[in-house]
């Protein structure tokens, strides 16, 4: 049977920091493995192939393109996280929008008790949720 895996494509080599920052802060969340581009490239050298991680217990793919896109990521697309407590929810919205962006700031916005959507530093959009 076929299997998805979200696939998330960095430019300007930010994968390996991008896998480091959800292993560091995000619960639940590891690097499972890292193959880089040596010096045969053809990206360069030291920069992500492949990147295999579970973020919030979701398997993730991580790669730097080498290729200049006219694209990047978009808010269309977010990891949506269910919080444990209100201290994690708080403390996930502080970490992951630090130099990053708020899209819906957290509030009761009827479906939720507490609920945030945003972007952290490397463009990846995330909704926080706490029942």
């Amino acid at each position: 049977m076929a299997k998805a895996t979200p696939f998330l494509m960095f430019q300007g080599g930010k994968a390996e920091a991008a896998l480091s920052f959800y292993a560091e802060h995000v619960p639940d969340s590891r690097i499972d493995s890292l193959e880089k581009f040596g010096p045969d490239g053809p990206g360069p050298e030291g920069t992500v192939l492949r990147g295999y991680a579970t973020v919030a217990g979701q398997a993730v793919m991580m790669h730097d393109s080498f290729v200049t896109h006219g694209f990047d990521f978009t808010p269309s697309w977010s990891l949506f996280v269910e919080c444990a407590d209100a201290t994690e929810f708080d403390r996930l919205f502080a970490t992951l929008s630090e130099d990053g962006g708020v899209l819906m700031p957290p509030d009761n916005y009827g479906w939720s008790t507490r609920f945030a959507w945003i972007s952290d530093r490397f463009g990846i959009s995330w909704q926080l949720n706490l029942q």
